[in-house]
């Protein structure tokens, strides 16, 4: 009985020699769970087997026509590009801080078995922009750098009209509640708020925590930004920065 008790605790010493040693391989295994996508909605969302339904987290893709909206430019693309990508196959899902949506549908980063890494893919083909909040922003600046190259190539979403880069310039009241990207130069800088041609730029109260002590920008500066474009009730188009992420800077004076 002695004899088996200590063969165990060689065992079991073994065993953890095992785990230290190949901690990377186990600390990637721990970072999701594997799931069978059954159907694909979209270009950023999916159901798998088990009924779950996943939405591709910090990214954003053309919506397809559903009930009485029409699609947008590039929605039935992207959709069929994600198809093809992971319908009918064994995904890895990652996930952020918030794990659901308010439609409680799984927010995640998507892998296949070989590495490849779906929603940075669809960023950098074009078949998607970034889409970034509060907290998630593990994979933000990745993504942001997939999108500057899809943006630079013109490809996919970003040759097309509804969603090419908008100079500020041109912001117009029928860009009213789409989600563009605005580029231009800063105007009447302050902590938390700036126009960009005739966009006035703000940080709303409850995202400022995320921006620490606020916007240090020169008038002179050229910056990008993301978000909806809406009109207040004094009648000004503004745009509203949720997160860091929604605005990038370049040298003064240099177009990005």
């Amino acid at each position: 009985m002695r004899f088996h008790k200590s063969l165990q605790a060689v065992f079991f010493l073994c065993l953890c020699s095992l785990f230290t040693a190949h901690a990377g391989t186990v600390s990637v295994i721990e970072q999701g769970r594997w799931v069978n996508v059954q159907y694909v909605y979209d270009g950023d969302t999916f159901r798998t087997r088990q009924g779950e339904r996943v939405r591709l987290l910090g990214i954003n893709t053309p919506e397809v026509a559903h009930n009485d909206e029409p699609g947008q430019p590039f929605g039935i693309e992207a959709r069929d590009r994600l198809k093809t990508l992971i319908e009918g196959k064994s995904v890895q899902l990652r996930l952020d801080s918030d794990h659901k949506d308010n439609y409680k549908r799984t927010l995640a980063q998507v892998f296949l078995r070989d590495g490849s890494w779906i929603n940075s893919q669809l960023v950098d083909e074009g078949m998607a922009h970034v889409y970034t909040f509060v907290p998630n922003f593990r994979w933000a600046e990745a993504l942001l750098q997939a999108e500057k190259r899809a943006r630079q190539k013109k490809l996919g979403i970003w040759k097309s009209e509804r969603f090419e880069l908008l100079d500020a310039k041109k912001v117009t009241h029928q860009h009213i509640g789409q989600f563009r990207v605005v580029r231009g130069k800063v105007k009447h800088p302050g902590r938390w708020k700036f126009q960009l041609g005739k966009l006035h730029i703000s940080i709303p109260k409850k995202y400022r925590p995320g921006f620490e002590k606020g916007l240090k920008l020169n008038s002179s500066r050229i910056v990008i930004v993301h978000g909806t474009i809406r009109v207040s009730s004094q009648g000004r188009l503004f745009l509203a920065l949720h997160s860091p992420y929604d605005i990038e800077m370049s040298a003064p004076g240099i177009m990005p």
